[in-house]
């Protein structure tokens, strides 16, 4: 992202001296030898102390503005130059407020509020080369952020599909065994169905043999008796 001076902007608007306290110039003077040098904090309550005295806050309170964002404290800058768009200042210097209000915005990662800001930064400053090469990239990181949005729900309804179908193989698995093991038992069922006529039990097997000793022995006893029977006639007829 091509990142705007923010000093120098700051150092532009404070050209025309003549709009400044003797204090509150002082002050400013001091805040920009501590920005210049890095030392960002001192350089805010330096222009924090410009605001306390100055008749024209506007100029003062930009500078907050940039120490803010200089100290990586974007939300803090945001909010203070959202209070700037507020006071009564030309369209060069809304453009440049909307222009770093989006730099904060964009920095918090909050890409459609910093389109916004540059696109208010445009309308009141449309041929501000920066502004418009910041929009186009806040444009591009949104689109690429909505790309990776878009491919992680669909990663997660091509799982959620997947699961769903493993759950349901496995579920007409489920099905299938039980069918089979149904169609086993009623098949063993059947077979025993088949084989217990043939099948008799421990006291029937004993009263058939019983019965079959019982034939037997009347069968034995009708022969002897047929054999006695046989030599009496034969004594008989001898006498």
């Amino acid at each position: 992202m091509k990142q705007r001076n923010l000093l120098i902007i700051g150092l532009l608007i404070f050209i025309n001296v003549g709009l400044y306290g003797q204090n509150d110039k002082k002050y400013i003077r001091a805040g920009n030898k501590e920005f210049a040098k890095e030392n960002f904090e001192k350089s805010e309550l330096s222009y924090r102390k410009a605001l306390e005295v100055t008749k024209a806050p506007y100029k003062a309170s930009f500078n907050v503005g940039d120490a803010l964002y200089k100290q990586e404290k974007y939300d803090e800058a945001a909010k203070q130059f959202e209070q700037l768009s507020e006071d009564e200042i030309d369209k060069i210097g809304k453009g440049y407020m909307y222009h770093n209000l989006g730099n904060s915005m964009l920095q918090s990662s909050k890409l459609e509020e910093s389109i916004e800001a540059y696109k208010d930064a445009l309308r009141n400053n449309p041929d501000d080369l920066e502004t418009k090469y910041n929009l186009a990239f806040a444009q591009d990181k949104l689109k690429q952020q909505e790309q990776e949005q878009q491919q992680n729900q669909d990663n997660k309804d091509q799982d959620k599909d997947n699961k769903d179908n493993k759950d349901q193989q496995n579920k007409d698995q489920q099905d299938q065994n039980k069918k089979d093991q149904k169609d086993q038992n009623k098949d063993q069922n059947k077979q025993d169905q088949q084989q217990q006529p043939n099948q008799i039990s421990k006291e029937d097997a004993t009263r058939i043999l019983q019965a079959l000793q019982n034939q037997e022995k009347d069968i034995q006893d009708k022969v002897k008796k047929a054999k006695a029977s046989q030599a009496r006639v034969k004594s008989t007829t001898n006498w």
